[in-house]
């Protein structure tokens, strides 16, 4: 079974300011585009590099994810620190992914620019960074989703099956 980690990087979420609400985006679209049997571990954190790191490298090692999505913590801002935790935490940068949802974003808003996604490989574990607010979730995963499934294929993760309902994974005919 397919195991996802989810991690929230927000100050006033993980204090109880208010409720987390990309965190149960990312579930929501996740149960969209995946038909195959998956769980996942979710956990709201604060905003600090050394948290995130903790969670990440707990996410992977631990827990054994096969997916790891953050949400929060990618905005130029003094405590958006998400991009530097998953560079610190991976063993393999993989820039194709921020690029990609940049660009996606910036046919909605041209502050796309300002985001700082990326994504990398840990072990066997692919950890993702989405921006923070969920209908930029659910566009970004859109665009990205479809790479997912290949890439933990090749980094000997668990198998994904695609819904193809909702979204169309990608995987080379030799596979």
């Amino acid at each position: 079974m397919t195991k996802i980690g989810i991690i929230v990087a927000s100050d006033r979420a993980s204090s109880g300011v208010y409720e987390d609400l990309s965190g149960k985006a990312i579930i929501e679209v996740l149960g969209e585009f995946i038909s195959s049997e998956w769980e996942y571990v979710y956990e709201v954190i604060p905003d600090t590099q050394e948290e995130i790191e903790k969670s990440l490298i707990a996410m992977c090692d631990t827990y054994g994810c096969d997916l790891v999505v953050t949400t929060g913590g990618t905005g130029p801002a003094p405590r958006d620190v998400t991009p530097e935790a998953t560079e610190a935490v991976c063993h393999k940068m993989m820039p194709g992914f921020g690029e990609l949802m940049r660009n996606t974003s910036l046919k909605y808003v041209p502050t796309a620019i300002l985001s700082r996604q990326t994504a990398g490989i840990r072990g066997r574990s692919l950890i993702v960074n989405l921006p923070g607010k969920p209908k930029s979730i659910r566009e970004c995963l859109e665009a990205v989703f479809p790479a997912i499934p290949y890439c933990i294929d090749l980094i000997g993760g668990s198998y994904i099956e695609g819904n193809p309902e909702k979204i169309n994974v990608f995987r080379p005919k030799s596979s």
